[in-house]
């Protein structure tokens, strides 16, 4: 973790790690090394700092937080990981908390809530769809009489002629 003899220990610049200004409440882009068999690529997890724990000591966490797909999905980094290949702020937001764990209820409460929406507004197409066919067959019904009642008329004034 330090130099002895010129010998460095960490690939990290750890000064730079330790005057990073990460907060709770911010959104930040973490790029990541990622090695796939013989290849290496920089991956990004972006999304919203739950909590940093431990501060800036060498076992200091942060976690982070991103919903894809509607599905929520954290991630907690070292802060002195080697395979993080920078950080970068994307937002600053106030909080008046030092963990954000409510948000994983308050992010569910709200998914639930828009699903029902769906549900509801599903619901209301499918009935709608189905009084659709029954008051065209209402029509055709309706136009069927009227041919009817237009073709008994038509008859009675032949017999009549007759």
């Amino acid at each position: 973790m330090s130099n002895i003899h010129g010998i460095k220990f960490s690939p990290v610049k750890i000064e730079d790690r330790k005057k990073l200004d990460i907060r709770p409440g911010d959104t930040i882009r973490v790029w990541q090394r990622v090695k796939e068999g013989n290849k290496t690529r920089l991956q990004a997890f972006e999304g919203l700092i739950l909590a940093r724990k431990h501060g800036s000591e060498p076992g200091g966490t942060f976690t982070v937080r991103k919903v894809v797909g509607g599905i929520g999905v954290e991630r907690i980094f070292p802060l002195y990981s080697p395979t993080i290949e920078k950080i970068e702020l994307v937002r600053r937001s106030k909080v008046r908390r030092a963990k954000l764990y409510y948000i994983r209820e308050k992010a569910a409460r709200a998914a639930r809530k828009k699903m029902k929406q769906m549900r509801v507004v599903e619901e209301t197409i499918l009935e709608k769809a189905e009084e659709k066919p029954e008051e065209a067959s209402d029509e055709k019904k309706e136009t069927a009489e009227a041919t009817d009642t237009v073709k008994a008329s038509a008859a009675k004034e032949k017999k009549e002629e007759k």
